[in-house]
């Protein structure tokens, strides 16, 4: 297909996707602000969204959820995602069913949705504090090297754990790198090159970029990985553990505090008084227990492809699309 072929497609799926939204609520593009102030925001982002995805998802929501207007959002179809939002008035405040809700609507129509109010704006500089380990990146690194060692099985089902929070991360975390003991530095270079980057990520680090925010890593996977994502990805700082080297390899210990959660949460803090950060201008995203935290911590706490107790807890959850997706929640 070429491009002028996908525009015109694209063109013409919003015209349909809106003249149908029309029949029913008011609708409009682009700023919706005056006619919504204090209203929640349900936002349903997806690829090729059509109208019966659209209302379905309404109508699953209706007892939690009654619109009063939708917006096609303005990044509509820029990075590729069509992009709906649905303004109006909570019916329950029951969390834990509309936790269940959500998950049901977004696994049958393979959608990303999630409530909001006041949002961090994209328009003021802010802070963005992100998991490293299967969240910037698709894998977990310490399983990786795991495997080097002979290991892998035995270390994955810790991570698992920990990340589902059923063990205490230091623990974990102590118990799993005792077992990388005599793996000599240089094999983890084979990781770091081949290290996969999750889908999107570049493109939100570009626009909040070009908006004024900071971005970070706060990880308690490594400083190997953590520092060459750094400069490779032009973030403004890098929180990790030190893996323990002597004489090129490997002792399985780690050097000085543990990046826990509550070092997570406070690294949220301390970045943002650094730079002068309103805490109403912070995000914390992750996938992992360990990252709930930080997600409290901050003023937007987002869920990236996460564990189901993360998906529930999270102020919104990206389970389908990339990272770029976390710029339709914001105000």
């Amino acid at each position: 297909m070429f491009f002028s072929d996908l525009s015109i497609q694209q063109q013409h799926q919003t015209d349909v996707l809106t003249t149908v939204l029309r029949r029913g609520l008011p609708t409009s593009q682009g700023s919706v602000q005056k006619e919504t102030d204090g209203q929640r925001k349900l936002t349903i982002i997806g690829q090729a969204l059509t109208p019966y995805q659209v209302s379905q998802t309404l109508a699953a929501l209706e007892d939690i959820f009654v619109p009063s207007q939708l917006a096609l959002h303005p990044f509509h179809n820029k990075y590729g995602d069509s992009v709906v939002m649905c303004f109006g008035d909570m019916q329950s405040s029951d969390k834990a069913h509309i936790a269940n809700t959500l998950e049901q609507v977004s696994t049958r129509f393979h959608v990303d949705i999630g409530f909001t109010d006041a949002t961090p704006s994209l328009n003021q500089a802010g802070l963005l504090v992100m998991d490293m380990d299967s969240t910037v990146i698709a894998i977990e690194c310490i399983d990786e090297i795991a495997k080097l060692a002979g290991v892998g099985d035995e270390v994955a089902a810790v991570t698992e754990k920990a990340m589902r929070g059923e063990i205490a991360f230091n623990e974990s975390l102590h118990h799993r790198v005792a077992c990388l003991q005599g793996i000599p530095l240089d094999h983890l270079q084979q990781i770091r090159d081949a290290i996969p980057i999750m889908p999107g990520i570049q493109t939100l680090i570009s626009v909040l970029k070009h908006h004024g925010w900071k971005i970070a890593i706060a990880s308690g996977g490594f400083t190997y990985f953590a520092d060459h994502l750094k400069l490779r990805l032009g973030l403004d700082a890098a929180v990790s553990n030190t893996l323990v080297v002597e004489n090129g390899v490997l002792t399985g210990e780690v050097q000085g505090e543990i990046v826990n959660a509550d070092v997570k949460a406070r690294t949220v803090n301390t970045l943002a008084n650094e730079w002068g950060i309103p805490l109403s201008q912070t995000i914390a995203m992750g996938d992992g227990a360990n990252d709930l935290v930080m997600m409290a911590a901050s003023a937007l706490g987002v869920a990236c492809h996460g564990k189901p107790v993360v998906n529930k807890k999270a102020d919104v959850a990206l389970r389908y699309g990339g990272l770029h997706a976390l710029l339709y929640f914001l105000a």
